[in-house]
Parts: structure tokens; C-alpha cells; sequence
């Protein structure tokens, strides 16, 4: 059991310097996101915001008066836009875009902040840091245009704060950092054991209850009020999302598609849940399969960790390698599950950690490759290049998992760092 200290993660002059350099180079990064062929194709989620946005703006409650997709911690990045200039139909007003692009900026911003705490409290070198930074300010352009009209840099600031906290010491605040990024979107509710098993072993079975508790205190605050409004409403809301067919991006529509071109097995493709997804047999076994590899992944990454040193470098690790299982193993693979590994991944120390952003790297660029430029290329026509194309970017994600999964002899070393 290892005594917590705070005064080890004092934020050092050096890596504020370079998570302020990261903050300008994001700034640039986000310009640039407007301009040229980012610009061309584009694929929007807005309009499905402003849709939310206008009606909260109305008077209208969430769940009870219009269904809502995501959960109630994702409802104030379409209500604050709503409030700024209300729209009409499907048109996304410039007011509405605006306000909303200026929010996911500031969560950008905000998790390059975070991500300098997090490295001190894993004690980076000087060139991790400027490395790391620069990393996640730059990925967007590797990316592409999906991170402008997505609200995941807000789940992904919490999920990366939550672990800047936790490696920091500050591990109450930390476990309600994590409750509320599993109250905007679900997937950080794969972290929750790791944090659990984090400060049990570094402080106590009686602090990590405490931690276990405020998370979900946190999820039971923000859900509560709607469950008691409209408990039909929340439940079809998180149903809709956990009974998504096989999606036409997964690693399992991958291996159909391949099939597809290679021996002419036959897919039809059906839009539903707000996505393209495979239809049939051979899908929905596959997207069965997933969810079991998928649950796998997870218990091995928890076990490893379970059965390692509790240090803040095997938690960062841990913590990536979780997050990657869980987006390249899911029946659902959009591109901006993508952006949830840019603020993390580059945290992870050493070679490995190089290696695991190159992987990362290569991921997004083969995205953006088809992705929205021939997106319907793939989910109207099965093209061979756009199908290719996706099976390379998930094998990819594969790899990411697999580098990231196991211990190092760093850790080991520094099991009390």
C-alpha cells in the first residue's frame, strides 16, 4: 500500500511551457480544420445537435418531451449552443456552429492542459512531454474534419482530467471526474475498474470505495433528475445504444467486406440507430462475437493490471490500452471513437509509448483517407479501396491494443511511482 502525496505533481515550469505551445499549435490546428479540402464532403452531426439545442431552447425536456440519442452529460454542448442562436429544421445557423465549434475548441485546449498535469504525475522527461503535446495538438489534422462537428473532445477533457487527477494524487476528485465522463458518453465506464483497483491497492480498500461511491453518486446525479421525468425516455436512449447492429466501420464488417471482394459473399447494408450497418446472419454472429472479444479484451487489460505494480505509469497505460480494446473489438466503430485515444495514448512512457502513437497515428490518417470523402462510396457500394481501407485502419487499432496490453519492466521497476 502506497501513501498518496500531492506535492510530487506540481505542474513544472518547462511542461506548463509546452502545454501552452501545444494550446497556440491546436489553435493553428483548428484553423487550418476550415480550410481546403477539409471543407469538402462533409458529414455533420450538428444538425442533430441544433435539433437538441432548439428544443431544449423551447422549454422542452430531454427524454420526455424528444428522444435524445446520448446521456445527460452530453446535453449541455447542445443546449448552450441552442441558447446562442436558435435554428430551423435541418439548416445548422452560423450562430449555433459557432458557439459549438468554440466549445469543442475549449475542451481541446482544456485536455492539453490536463494532459501536462497528467505527464508531471507520471514524472515524463522534457521531450515525452513536448512530444506528447504536440502530438495531441496536431492529430486532429490527421483525423479530419469529424472533429469539428462531434461533441467526444468533451468526454474525452474528462477522461483525461480524471487521470491527471488520479496520477496527481487527487483521487476523489479524480473518481467524480470519471463518474461525470460516463454521464456525457458510456465508454469511460471501461476505466472505472482500473481507477477502483488503482486506489485500492495505493491507498486502501476504504478510500477505494469511497472513489467506487462518488463515481457513482456522480452518474446518479446527472441521470437522476431525467429518470424520475421520463424513466421510458432514458431507457430507450441507452437500449438504442446498447443493441447497435454490426456497423459498417467495425472490425467484424471489415472481415465481411473483405469476404465480400475476396469470395463474393454476399451483404446488405441497412440504415438504422443513426449509423450504416450489415445486415443478416453472418452479421449479427459477428456482432455477437464482437461483444465477447470486445468483454474479453477489457477483463484481460483489468486482470494484467489487477495482478501488476498499482503505479501512475502502469494506470496511464492501463487506461489507453482499455480504451483501445474497447474501440477496435466494438460491434460500432465511427471515426470520432478516434478522438478519444488522441489525449491519452501519447501519455504512455517510453518506446512503447512512441510505438503506440505511431500506431495511432497511422489509424487516423487511414481514416481520413475514406472517411467523409468516400464514406458513402463504402456503405452504399462496398468500394474495394474504401473496404480495404477500413480493414487496415482496424487492424490497426488491433495493434494499438495488443502494444499497449502488456506490463513493462519499467513499471515493474517503478512500482512505487
Amino acid at each position: 500500500m502506497v501513501a498518496e502525496t500531492r506535492s510530487q505533481s506540481r505542474p513544472e515550469p518547462r511542461v506548463l511551457v509546452a502545454a501552452f505551445a501545444a494550446v497556440l499549435v491546436f489553435s493553428g490546428t483548428w484553423a487550418l480544420l476550415h480550410v481546403g479540402f477539409y471543407k469538402h464532403d462533409l458529414i455533420l452531426d450538428t444538425p442533430v445537435y441544433q435539433n437538441y439545442g432548439n428544443a431544449i431552447a423551447r422549454g422542452d425536456v430531454p427524454y420526455r418531451d424528444f428522444d435524445v440519442e446520448y446521456p445527460p452529460g452530453a446535453l449541455p454542448v447542445f443546449a448552450l449552443p441552442g441558447f446562442a442562436e436558435p435554428g430551423h429544421d435541418q439548416d445548422v445557423t452560423p450562430g449555433f456552429k459557432h458557439a459549438f465549434e468554440t466549445l469543442m475548441w475549449l475542451c481541446g485546449a482544456g485536455a492539453l492542459l490536463c494532459m501536462a498535469v497528467a505527464l508531471v504525475g507520471v514524472r515524463a522527461t522534457e521531450p515525452h512531454a513536448w512530444a506528447a503535446l504536440a502530438f495531441a495538438a496536431l492529430a486532429p489534422l490527421a483525423l479530419g474534419s469529424v472533429v469539428l462537428s462531434r461533441f467526444d473532445l468533451w468526454p474525452a477533457l474528462l477522461v483525461v482530467g480524471a487521470l491527471a487527477a488520479l496520477v496527481s494524487g487527487w483521487l476523489r476528485f479524480g473518481s467524480g471526474l470519471l463518474g461525470l465522463a460516463v454521464s456525457v458518453k458510456l465508454f469511460p465506464a471501461v476505466l472505472v475498474p482500473l481507477a477502483v483497483s488503482y486506489v485500492w491497492r495505493r491507498v486502501g480498500r476504504r478510500e477505494a470505495l469511497v472513489c467506487a461511491g462518488l463515481v457513482a453518486a456522480v452518474v446518479a446525479v446527472v441521470f437522476l433528475p431525467f429518470v424520475i421525468l421520463s424513466p421510458g425516455g432514458v431507457w430507450h436512449s441507452l437500449t438504442v445504444q446498447l443493441t447497435r447492429p454490426l456497423q459498417i466501420e467495425s472490425l467484424g464488417s471489415a472481415f465481411l467486406l473483405a469476404a465480400h471482394h475476396v469470395f463474393g459473399v454476399g451483404l446488405t447494408m441497412v440504415t438504422s440507430h443513426g449509423s450504416q450497418n450489415l445486415s443478416g446472419g453472418a452479421a449479427t454472429a459477428l456482432g455477437a462475437v464482437a461483444t465477447v472479444v470486445q468483454i474479453a479484451a477489457l477483463v484481460v487489460v483489468w486482470g494484467l493490471f489487477a495482478l501488476g505494480p498499482p503505479s501512475r505509469a502502469a494506470l496511464v497505460r492501463s487506461s489507453a490500452a482499455a480504451l483501445a480494446a474497447f474501440v477496435a473489438f466494438g460491434k460500432v466503430l465511427s471515426p470520432q471513437f478516434l478522438i478519444w485515444l488522441i489525449p491519452v495514448v501519447p501519455l504512455v512512457r517510453g518506446r512503447r509509448g512512441l510505438w503506440a502513437s505511431a500506431v495511432l497515428a497511422c489509424a487516423l490518417v487511414l481514416t481520413q483517407l475514406w472517411f467523409p470523402f468516400h464514406y458513402w462510396s463504402l456503405a452504399n457500394d462496398f468500394a474495394p479501396e474504401q473496404s480495404w481501407l477500413v480493414l487496415a485502419r482496424d487492424l490497426a487499432l488491433v495493434v494499438l491494443a495488443a502494444v499497449l496490453v502488456l506490463p513493462s519492466s519499467d513499471e515493474r521497476d517503478q512500482a512505487t511511482a
